[in-house]
Order: structure tokens, then sequence, then C-alpha cells
């Protein structure tokens, strides 16, 4: 399986949009894309996280339930009434983008999962820890994207 964004490279920096602080932030989700899901998968999971965050691993978005049939995310797609979306640890629904402090470039991983149930049976606004619990035995494949970001 195969995970890209057409917004950046993989480990190049983020553009600004994307960013949740700093000059030019418009708190923008990054377009993705996807292919070669195995068969059987039946939904998709994708995780935004910072491991590079000085309180350790920082989810920016989650996003569950994804159809089978989809193959890919424009950009700004988040708080549309299509996703099921988690809180990320801003303590929000939704994407919530880069806010790194200033300093060294952090990275952002993004993880797409496929999975071979069509739901996790989870609510709005779940939490990483719940998703990745309710995803426990059911994941096919796994594809990942990095990118940076430095204020």
């Amino acid at each position: 399986m195969k995970l890209v964004s057409p917004a950046f490279g993989y480990g190049e920096p983020l553009p600004a949009r994307f960013a949740y602080c700093g000059e030019g932030a418009q708190n923008l989700s990054p377009p993705l894309n996807w292919s070669g899901a195995p068969a059987g998968t039946a939904s998709f999971v994708l995780v935004m996280s910072d491991p590079d965050a000085p309180t350790g691993t920082f989810v920016h978005w989650l996003v569950y339930d994804l159809p089978a049939a989809l193959d890919g995310l424009p950009e700004g797609a988040s708080g549309s009434p299509e996703l099921t979306e988690g809180t990320n640890d801003y303590g929000a629904l939704g994407y919530g983008g880069p806010c790194p402090p200033p300093g060294p470039a952090h990275r952002y991983f993004f993880r797409l999962y496929a999975l071979d149930r069509p739901s996790l049976d989870l609510p709005p606004g779940a939490t990483a820890a719940e998703v990745v619990r309710a995803m426990e035995g059911a994941v096919l494949a796994e594809a990942e994207w990095m990118g940076t970001y430095r204020r």
C-alpha cells in the first residue's frame, strides 16, 4: 500500500498553510492520496502525529471509518460531514496542524491503516488510544508519509 501527498515530498517541509500557527498558517488538512490496498480492505484509518513534541508523541489528526472505495482526501477535508474524526491532542475535533516550539524542525507522520472491518464502532471524537484499541487485530496493511515543519 502506498500513501503520498501531492503538496509536499516525503521528508520535505509542509507548506505553511497546513500549520496551526506561524506566518501563513491556515490550519488546512493536506491532500493525501493512496493506492494498493490489499484484498479484503473494508475501511481505512488515518493518523497524523508528531513524535518530536516535547511532551511525547502528539496526535494532530485522527480519521476513521473511511470507506474502502476511497483513494484519498482533498486539501481542507477536515471538518467535512462525510468524515468521522477523532479528538486531537489540542483537545479539538478534526485536524490541528503543526505548531512546534521554535527550534529544530519536527517530523509529522501520516499513517494510513487498511482494516478488515467497515467500522470501528466508535462515535466521532474518539481519542487516539480508543482508535488504536479498536483497530487491534483488524489491520491488513499500513502506509506512511512524512513531512517536517519548523517555526
